[in-house]
């Protein structure tokens, strides 16, 4: 069966109403999947994504299908609702998207405080391993921050750059100087887990045709809410107007600096591992920045 009746017939059974394709064009989208926005044949209009190789990343759409769920349920920032996945291809609704609001910033910024505070919780972790790019993002429950972040985030990024280069890079001794003083940074944590975005660079986020604030792709889990910072930081487009939004409903802890700087150092990393050394002296002079 065609991977185009596969999705029909998915869209069908999701919706109850038939689905046929009438027009399917190329949508902008990152380089990891075929984004497209299909018309059927009734004018319903859908955005698509599929992956040339589905089967070497299991759970790759699930785990977004999940991650758009849980983001949309308290009701306060929008993502596109999704409707059907499968191995091979995720399908949901399809956002007219248009110019940003005046004032885009002080709402995204609000919205996403409103989030992480309507989705607290005891445990770090998510229901099910997704990924960071096509990076394997590892999500088992844990009740300790700490433990979860230098074992599944800071430590899990390094291993995986070890298995690429010699055992005296400089890099890898930062690090392992680093992971011996996580506690410093991060043993004083004392907040609850909330529902994270998970990879929230400007690429990320867009707005409809009103001007109010989309997010979308996400690499969902229940972490500490400034490392959610960390990764808006990274590529700029949000900047100081968003953050002091952020702060008006949910002000953060001192110290939040120098963590969002550690919570960045793991994105970094993930961009060393996925697109190599071009991101090498990033990593390098963060670590150097906090060891």
């Amino acid at each position: 069966m065609k991977l185009q009746t596969r999705i029909e017939e998915a869209i069908t059974g999701a919706t109850g109403q038939a689905a046929a394709f009438s027009q399917c064009g190329i949508a902008a989208g990152g380089c990891i999947n075929d984004s497209r926005v299909v018309t059927l044949g009734d004018g319903r209009r859908f955005f698509i994504k599929t992956h040339p190789s589905a089967g070497q990343y299991p759970g790759f759409f699930r785990a977004e299908f999940e991650a758009l769920q849980l983001l949309s349920a308290p009701g306060v920032i929008r993502v596109p609702a999704p409707v059907v996945c499968a191995d091979e291809f995720i399908v949901m609704e399809h956002i007219q998207l248009g110019r940003p609001a005046a004032d885009w910033h002080e709402k995204i910024g609000r919205q996403l405080a409103a989030l992480h505070t309507a989705t607290k919780q005891n445990r770090f972790g998510f229901g099910m391993d997704n990924y960071l790019g096509t990076t394997p993002q590892p999500n088992p429950w844990m009740d300790d921050w700490l433990s979860f972040w230098r074992d599944q985030r800071l430590g899990w990024q390094l291993d995986l750059y070890a298995g690429k280069t010699a055992v005296d890079d400089p890099l890898l001794k930062l690090g392992e100087k680093l992971m011996h003083r996580l506690d410093e940074y991060l043993g004083a944590v004392d907040e609850p887990a909330v529902l994270l975005h998970g990879d929230l660079w400007s690429g990320n986020a867009a707005s409809d045709k009103c001007g109010e604030p989309v997010i979308y792709d996400p690499a969902s889990y229940y972490g500490h809410r400034e490392a959610e910072i960390g990764m808006m930081r990274m590529f700029g487009g949000f900047g100081p107007v968003c953050e002091a939004a952020y702060g008006e409903v949910w002000p953060l802890q001192p110290g939040a600096e120098e963590r969002i700087r550690l919570y960045r150092l793991y994105h970094e990393l993930n961009h060393l591992n996925l697109f190599g050394r071009s991101y090498y002296p990033s990593c390098l002079n963060t670590l150097q920045t906090l060891v």
